[in-house]
């Protein structure tokens, strides 16, 4: 009996999203296979899935996720083309291979029905970002992918032409988020606060920020503006920020990632 989803590399990111598919409500509906054994026995009993190899995967899932490093996504295809294209009913192949094109994907697999996607770590928490592109996609097998990423938080399609440079922000964006965050903390420890309350008020004060974007629709700029009284902390701690060029390292942290990005889909 053939599963809807098929999932080909299970680590941090294949995981995450397999976790995000079983608590769509696709509980044993899922295939998964990994160079890892013990990562799929452990992640199946976890999630409700079934642990499966390649071949049966390419030979029987709907959407067939690919989960490898984007320098072993020609090797991966390699080894499934044949059960891919003997199928009566072609599969859709998901790739997650960071600056791979829908047009690779299509030669390296031999399957025209694709859906390139970008997420990022935070989809393990049900509050990631997944940007996502079609080609030769039903709007019912879209629609029904779209249930199966509810759970992983933002879903959004994007022209192919913008993935990269929205990958370098929300896909390596998280790493920078963690780096501030502890910053913020070892500011605070520096105050004299303990380490684990620095922590806690550091991460609540930024996921109540990004809510605070996301709920009022509010432009960051009108948001910080609202929190910075004349002559008060707070402006004198954004004068300090914009003193050490803190937004100008952000700006060159995104360039940098979308340059290293294009890089690695050549």
């Amino acid at each position: 009996m053939g599963r809807t989803f098929g999932f080909i590399g299970c680590g941090n990111m294949g995981g995450a999203l397999a976790r995000a598919v079983s608590e769509a409500g696709f509980q044993n509906d899922i295939l998964l296979a990994d160079i890892n054994t013990q990562r799929v026995e452990t992640l199946a009993k976890e999630i409700s899935a079934i642990p499966s190899d390649v071949f049966e995967i390419a030979s029987e899932c709907r959407f067939i996720f690919i989960g490898v490093k984007p320098q072993m996504i020609a090797d991966c295809f390699a080894e499934i083309k044949t059960q891919l294209n003997n199928r009566k009913v072609k599969p859709i192949i998901v790739s997650m291979a960071a600056g791979v094109t829908v047009s690779r994907i299509k030669e390296l697999s031999g399957i025209d029905s694709v859906i390139r996607i970008m997420p990022n770590m935070p989809v393990s928490v049900g509050s990631g970002v997944v940007l996502a592109k079609s080609e030769n996609v039903s709007e019912e097998d879209k629609l029904s992918f779209e249930n199966a990423m509810s759970k992983a938080g933002i879903f959004d399609w994007i022209e192919e032409k913008f993935i990269d440079a929205a990958s370098a922000l929300s896909g390596c964006g998280p790493a920078f988020a963690y780096m501030f965050a502890q910053a913020l903390a070892d500011g605070a420890v520096a105050c004299g606060l303990p380490r684990d309350k620095a922590v806690l008020y550091s991460a609540g004060t930024l996921m109540g920020s990004a809510k605070m974007i996301l709920e009022t629709g509010k432009h960051p700029e009108k948001l910080k503006d609202e929190v910075c009284s004349p002559g008060g902390s707070t402006i004198m701690g954004v004068k300090a920020l914009e003193d050490d060029g803190m937004r100008g390292a952000a700006i060159n942290a995104v360039l940098a990632a979308y340059e290293r990005t294009k890089e690695l889909g050549k």
